[in-house]
């Protein structure tokens, strides 16, 4: 087992308890919406380039709908599963490369869109998964950051991401720097940098 079948697995146990329509972090989306994307991502190779090609997003769009308005357990159980032998995910090695921050980032848009939720205790084999899939998403990222980059962490490993003007440090905990550099404001940070330069990372869309 590895980091994505981990949050993989906790993340479908929590829509079980949560049901189908709790509330996310992905804007206009609740869990249904949440899960039908995760399904058509790992079972429809006809549409899930729309989820990244805007020009094909109308198609990706219906198909998804059409997943999510299945019954809730079996849309779960398809998420649960993951994709069949022959997607090349299936490999165990494979679906840890393109996963991990998948499952991970998602599994805390569900956890962190409720009340009163705290972080999860730290977790070596996850923190160090979540650390690398920051460093590496954050030069495409924040490729729109009008200023520069550095991720810390609190115990002091620093990858500087993005090069530019008035530099900005973000410290954090990895997963999240993780979610941070995937776009999402639910997070425990501090910032250090001239403020005028730290509202405009905050502000800029940080994601594809």
């Amino acid at each position: 087992m590895g980091v994505a079948a981990d949050d993989r697995r906790a993340l479908t146990a929590l829509f079980e308890e949560l049901g189908p329509d709790a509330a996310t972090l992905c804007e206009g989306w609740k869990t249904r919406d949440l899960a039908a994307h995760l399904v058509v991502r790992e079972h429809r190779a006809d549409a899930a380039p729309g989820i990244l090609v805007p020009a094909l997003a109308g198609y990706t769009r219906k198909v998804q709908d059409s997943y999510a308005a299945k019954p809730w357990g079996s849309l779960v159980e398809l998420v649960r599963k993951g994709p069949s032998k022959f997607w090349p995910t299936a490999i165990g090695p494979l679906d840890e490369l393109t996963n991990t921050a998948e499952f991970l980032v998602h599994h805390e848009d569900v956890r962190r869109a409720q009340d009163g939720w705290e972080p999860r205790p730290a977790d070596p084999i996850r923190d160090a998964a979540a650390w690398r899939s920051a460093k590496q998403a954050a030069k495409l990222n924040l490729r729109k950051s009008p200023v520069g980059v550095t991720l810390r962490t609190k115990d002091g490993r620093e990858a500087a991401v993005k090069t530019g003007p008035d530099p900005v440090t973000v410290v954090g905990e990895p997963v999240d720097l993780l979610l941070f550099v995937f776009g999402r404001d639910a997070v425990d940070l501090g910032f250090e940098g001239d403020a005028a330069a730290v509202t405009k990372l905050r502000s800029v869309n940080r994601g594809l």
